[in-house]
């Protein structure tokens, strides 16, 4: 992979973990937080997903968005369980 795709992984899943955020307030961890979980989910999504769905950088900006957004709301779940 080529940094300007890790980049694209790293915002694409950022914003997706922040909208999420804001589309989910009773369950968003903070900016701050949901920015980090969603980086990291964006570059997994992006590796995992990217490469099954193909399309392109299209697929994998989607692909980082929407784990991205997931990842932030799997572990606000968690942590309210625990």
């Amino acid at each position: 992979m080529d940094f300007t795709g890790l980049i694209i992984q790293l915002v694409s899943g950022a914003v997706g973990g922040n909208v999420a955020g804001m589309l989910a307030k009773a369950r968003s961890l903070g900016p701050a937080l949901n920015s980090i979980l969603g980086a990291i989910g964006g570059v997994g999504g992006g590796q995992l997903l990217g490469g099954l769905l193909g399309g392109g950088m299209g697929g994998n900006i989607g692909s980082s968005a929407v784990v991205g957004a997931l990842l932030p709301l799997i572990v606000s779940l968690l942590k309210k369980k625990a």
